[in-house]
């Protein structure tokens, strides 16, 4: 399926919205006093624009259209005030009044951002102004709240916001960024929906001196009760390695893009001027603007495909406030609102589908928009790294999107080849998945090291000696049974040529990094995936901090031992601990191959019966008790080895019996096969 080539779309807005918006404001023709709305020396006079906040005739709530209609005028009295000020008559009359935004830095690229009315500077001044305003005001509203509203409309609705600013102001922001029936300024831009030409700058400036405005009521309260904000601290965003999916965005992968926006089906023309403005701020290292007006793009570009694929063209437009937005939450998600199924994500296709959950929607990942829309994050400090992820990713959209004949001579190019190849082999980093297999990784290479530490050559001598008795046996004993039933269940593994069957205990954790290579779907996951998941998570968790305890526990006491410093009591417990780690080693190598094996048949629980799904989760949380109490004993305030010992038999029998029933998911699917 393809979107038609030519593009038929005018506004992304509704009507009702667009009216709301472009029209409104303007109907009112009515010149206002600047000096009866803010005074010479910069005070804004609150009651002439509260007065423009009216309610309905029924008393009922905010009368939206009558209050845009007022307040038009108030705008545009205040944009030729503020466009006819310099910056330093802005700095002496306003400047002290924004300090409170923690981000008194973005208001005079506000100001240079009017003078260019039909350019994309001014929807993306007012996405970063909303989205520090709202941040801002959440430091307020934890003046006298304990928990601050994620939602913009719920913060302003709230009495404790209310309490500081006066309900009439409340009112006021909530016509301009607070409700859909408003003009809803903040979703419409960070939802993609207004193009460059829909957003009028009078509502940037009135946006403004409002925010000025609050600063100096946000004064007379702190005055009054002799309290300080206290700010949240910004988040300061990094590259990772888990963000690095391509390379360095080149020159070359720029001109590509710059070549193929004009021509893809993916842009809507009255859209382009967003993307145009992207690779500007690119090129300039302005990292968090070139992402929040990819973001955005991403998001209109994303809703077109939606609404193509899902036959519902409706959908591309702004919905009325009754009605349900198309955002990147429908968008990406696998069922419609009246519960048939999403087209998006088999149109997509995994690969792009993860990478937008992670980059996007992931509890763990960056989850860039989210963060960005709510004023979260440090802007300077922005990362060029994940900035060139979207870059490289769209750009990967916009070729799939693109004129057959075109997209074939840009990929040509090596560097675009390669990013196409990374994008379709992509896989997912931050779903719960992959992170179990990244804790499973780590803390196998962890317990990898145990013997490599250095220990006194008298302390190995006397360990070995405690060394053989019927405990371990017991244990190693089990050990062998477990692993050669499960070794008819590991795929052929060129590591090992001589097959699993004699492959050593110790040697088994070589298997891991293959079968944490083993794809595993992670969309849409249901409820009992995603439960299981949980437990197998917690239990490699566990087996970590043990991993940490012992080689920390190894280092104290062995220096210790070389300062003979340990008292007698303390000398035992340090060769019951050295005596003890040769079992708990290949315990937790067992433990973390039982746990991934699980992992990559996760989705065979699906086929268990209601009684078998609970008693395979109550073994996995058996297993979870274990390594739990393992935690505890090998802790550095108990010390207790010889419990360990105990515990680690009893747990082994355990999964010696569960395993022989054959009711582990990683038999479940091989009998599905």
């Amino acid at each position: 399926m393809e979107i038609p080539p030519e593009d038929p779309v005018t506004t992304c807005l509704s009507p009702s919205v667009y009216d709301m918006i472009c029209k409104l404001g303007f109907e009112v023709r009515e010149d206002r006093d600047i000096d009866s709305i803010v005074t010479e020396n910069g005070q804004v006079c609150w009651k002439t624009i509260t007065d423009c906040a009216i309610d309905t005739d029924s008393a009922q709530g905010l009368d939206f259209q009558g209050s845009v209609r007022l307040l038009g005028p108030v705008c545009e009295a205040v944009h030729v005030h503020l466009s006819s000020l310099t910056k330093g008559q802005f700095e002496v009359l306003y400047a002290p009044w924004l300090q409170w935004t923690g981000s008194p830095e973005l208001f005079p690229e506000i100001l240079d951002a009017l003078e260019s009315p039909q350019s994309p500077a001014v929807s993306l001044s007012l996405m970063k102004l909303t989205a520090c305003l709202e941040r801002a005001l959440g430091d307020v509203f934890l003046l006298v709240g304990k928990e601050c509203p994620f939602l913009l409309r719920d913060l302003l609705a709230s009495a404790e916001l209310a309490g500081v600013f006066g309900r009439s102001v409340m009112s006021v922001l909530t016509v301009f960024v607070g409700s859909p029936c408003g003009l809803n300024l903040r979703n419409v831009l960070w939802h993609g929906f207004a193009s460059p030409r829909e957003v009028p700058p009078k509502y940037c400036s009135m946006m403004v001196l409002l925010t000025a405005g609050l600063g100096q009521l946000l004064e007379a309260y702190l005055q009054r009760t002799a309290r300080t904000v206290a700010r949240r601290p910004l988040l300061t965003l990094t590259d990772s390695e888990d963000l690095a999916v391509f390379p360095d965005v080149t020159h070359e992968v720029l001109s590509v893009l710059e070549g193929v926006m004009g021509k893809s089906a993916f842009v809507l023309r009255i859209m382009l001027p967003y993307w145009e403005a992207a690779l500007i701020k690119f090129k300039s290292h302005r990292f968090a603007d070139c992402a929040m007006l990819l973001l955005t793009q991403l998001e209109t570009g994303l809703r077109n495909v939606f609404a193509t694929v899902n036959k519902c063209p409706r959908r591309l437009l702004t919905a009325e406030s009754t009605a349900l937005y198309t955002t990147f939450d429908e968008i990406l998600a696998k069922h419609l609102n009246d519960g048939e199924i999403n087209q998006l994500p088999p149109f997509l296709g995994e690969p792009a589908m993860e990478f937008l959950w992670d980059f996007l929607n992931h509890q763990e990942g960056p989850r860039v928009r989210d963060r960005l829309s709510h004023g979260e994050v440090n802007l300077p400090a922005f990362p060029k790294g994940i900035t060139g992820q979207l870059l490289a990713f769209s750009l990967v959209l916009l070729l799939r999107f693109a004129d057959e004949e075109l997209a074939s001579v840009f990929k040509e190019t090596a560097a675009i080849r390669s990013l196409i190849g990374l994008a379709e082999g992509y896989s997912a980093r931050f779903h719960p998945i992959a992170l179990t297999k990244k804790q499973v990784l780590s803390c196998e290479e962890s317990v990898r090291l145990w013997p490599l530490l250095p220990l006194p050559e008298e302390a190995v001598c006397e360990a070995a000696r405690l060394e053989g008795n019927h405990e371990t046996n017991a244990c190693e004993s089990l050990m062998t049974k477990i692993t050669r039933g499960l070794c008819h269940y590991i795929p052929e593994n060129p590591c090992v040529p001589g097959g699993l069957d004699s492959l050593p205990i110790e040697r088994w954790p070589r298997l891991l990094p293959g079968l944490c290579s083993t794809r595993v779907p992670t969309l849409f996951c249901p409820r009992a995936v995603l439960e299981v998941l949980s437990v197998l998570r917690n239990i490699s968790r566990c087996c970590a901090r043990v991993s940490l305890q012992v080689a920390a526990a190894l280092e104290l006491r062995r220096r210790q031992w070389e300062e003979r410093t340990l008292r007698s009591r303390q000398r035992r417990n340090f060769l019951r601990m050295m005596s003890s780690i040769k079992l708990l080693a290949p315990v937790l190598s067992l433990i973390l191959l039982l746990i991934t094996l699980e992992l990559v048949n996760i989705h065979a629980v699906r086929g268990k019966s209601a009684q078998g799904y609970q008693q395979y989760l109550k073994f996995l949380k058996a297993v979870l008790q274990y390594t739990e109490n393992l935690a505890a004993c090998t802790s550095q305030e108990r010390n207790r080895w010889g419990e360990a010992a105990e515990l680690t038999r009893t747990a082994l029998l355990k999964i010696c019996t569960f395993t022989e029933k054959k009711q582990m998911l990683l038999h479940l699917a091989r009998r599905a096969e």
